[in-house]
């Protein structure tokens, strides 16, 4: 159209953005976004949310919270998916004052605290490493009356994970199980990797029999913790069974899941299986760490083998 001297009018723009942004093509979405103002159209409700949305998925929720504030500036309420995306996005990233001012927002806007939200605060400041004001939030949703479930209670144990307060953890989980609170695999799945890096083996299988008793499969972090606990505690079959899940997964291991792995595996002296698992990681498209190249290479020199679990 632009090539043939046609001007696309506001219903085209519009379709452009909605389409680039449902895509996941951000940059294409931004251009479609500035082309519609730059001729003279406003942004209607539809086109801001489709813009804050491609901001979201692309991992820049600040850019998506302008958009939003200029929303508001032109008296268009923000809709909750909306102020929700943005808080979940915020919290994904540990960025506790974007979280915050989202939260805050909701309320001025009439948007009373939920479980979700609530949760996804405890989250943000858990991923900041700060438990203490994970904890505030986390005791100020039971005040407004939400019991927190297992994805929340596994949050706030994540939070005391970062700091290794393994007895407030316990403590908080005993009280919260006097209240008929049980615990899930959620939950359980925080436990057995808290449990496996502190390389306590009985005390972390007995969690693992937990969530078999709830007929689940273990998910795959658990089967990551179970091979980076077996491996640097020499447990050379189970590290084996552990080892296999992971590889028949390794589609769905991310860069740091795959370092974690190799680190243990180095740690236990698996060099060809660390070696032959870094492949796999490159294979996916990641490419190893500093330290963890350093790691492999210094293993390597002060010849740390041992025979190799495969």
């Amino acid at each position: 159209m632009n090539e043939n001297g046609i001007l696309p009018d506001i219903l085209t723009s519009t379709i452009m953005v909605n389409m680039y942004s449902k895509s996941g093509n951000l940059d294409r979405a931004k251009e479609a976004f500035e082309s519609l103002r730059s001729h003279g159209f406003q942004p209607d409700m539809k086109v801001y949310i489709s813009m804050i949305m491609a901001y979201v998925n692309a991992g820049q929720p600040k850019m998506g919270e302008s958009l939003m504030r200029e929303m508001e500036s032109r008296d268009m309420k923000p809709t909750k998916e909306i102020f929700m995306s943005l808080l979940r996005s915020f919290s994904q990233r540990g960025d506790v004052n974007g979280a915050q001012r989202i939260a805050t927002t909701m309320q001025f806007a009439g948007f009373q605290p939920s479980l979700e939200s609530c949760t996804l605060l405890v989250e943000a400041f858990g991923q900041a490493g700060d438990p203490d004001q994970a904890r505030h939030n986390f005791d100020y949703m039971m005040k407004l009356g939400h019991k927190p479930d297992d994805r929340c209670t596994a949050s706030m144990l994540t939070a005391y994970a970062k700091k290794n307060l393994l007895d407030k953890a316990l403590h908080l989980l005993l009280q919260l199980e006097k209240d008929g609170f049980e615990p899930g695999v959620a939950t359980y799945t925080v436990l057995v990797d808290w449990l496996a890096k502190l390389l306590l083996i009985d005390e972390a299988e007995q969690i693992l029999d937990k969530i078999a008793k709830q007929g689940e499969a273990p998910p795959l972090k658990v089967h990551v913790s179970l091979c980076d606990m077996y491996s640097r505690a020499g447990a050379e079959k189970k590290a084996l069974q552990a080892l296999g899940v992971l590889e028949a997964k390794k589609e769905q291991l991310g860069p740091e899941e795959f370092e974690r792995v190799i680190n243990s595996l180095i740690a236990g002296g698996f060099l060809q299986d660390a070696r032959r698992i870094q492949g796999l990681m490159e294979a996916q498209g990641f490419t190893a760490s500093e330290p963890l190249k350093v790691a492999l290479m210094a293993s390597q020199a002060f010849g740390r083998r041992r025979q190799t679990i495969r």
